[in-house]
């Protein structure tokens, strides 16, 4: 999974001038120079009485490339803006993801309360010898249709979700928190959740990206349960 930022306008201070807005007016335009402890009191609270709208204003662009089934996934979250690479005009790369071998494969359990576990030897060479297999035989029809002179539209119906693409995915800092909240298994979250580890490992990228752009926010973030405000 690739996740890169492409650009950026997010800081800390863009949350605290958003805030105190309510109180100041204008007055409350950033001047520069770094946060004092005022400002991480503010952000802290923000965070804790969960007044989300401050950490609206701001922006961060990621280019994600993962398989198909992953960028759906993401894309159910309708608190960011997507662009995503179309294979009616463009013939897709063959590049299919296998899953790794330390990927667990088992489900245990009931819908809701199960588990996964890994799987024994021969379920590891099953999975990776079925998923190679079929998408080598799915991009050999693909390529087949398209040298017959079919639409690339028609011809991409053959081939598998975990064939790659690629998207620009913008969003806000709050919207980024629930993205996070819900995409990220952590045992310090209020509310745990277990998602899909592929999504999570895109989401790990995002993590780490957005931490170092908004140190504050994310530790805030982080302090109190990993609950997006």
């Amino acid at each position: 999974m690739t996740v890169r930022l492409v650009k950026h306008s997010a800081s800390d201070a863009d949350v605290v001038f958003a805030a105190r807005v309510s109180t100041k007016g204008p007055e409350s335009l950033p001047a520069g120079g770094d946060l004092g402890p005022t400002e991480l009191a503010l952000i802290n609270f923000l965070m804790k009485d969960r007044h989300g709208s401050p950490f609206e204003h701001n922006s961060m662009t990621f280019y994600v490339e993962a398989p198909i089934f992953v960028l759906r996934e993401w894309q159910r979250h309708r608190i960011a803006s997507y662009n995503e690479e179309s294979a009616r005009y463009r013939e897709l790369k063959p590049v299919f993801y296998v899953p790794a071998e330390d990927r667990n494969l088992v489900q245990v359990g009931k819908p809701g309360h199960y588990r996964f576990e890994p799987g024994s030897k021969w379920q590891e060479r099953s999975v990776r010898y079925g998923i190679e297999t079929n998408s080598y035989e799915a991009w050999s029809v693909y390529r087949d249709l398209l040298n017959e002179g079919i639409a690339r539209e028609v011809a991409r119906s053959v081939l598998p979700v975990n064939v790659y693409s690629s998207m620009y995915v913008t969003m806000n800092a709050r919207s980024l928190m629930h993205f996070l909240s819900l995409r990220t298994s952590n045992t310090e979250a209020l509310f745990p959740s277990h998602p899909q580890r592929e999504i999570e490992m895109c989401a790990e990228q995002v993590e780490a990206i957005f931490a170092d752009l908004m140190p504050v926010t994310y530790g805030a973030f982080q302090g109190y349960g990993r609950v997006a405000p």
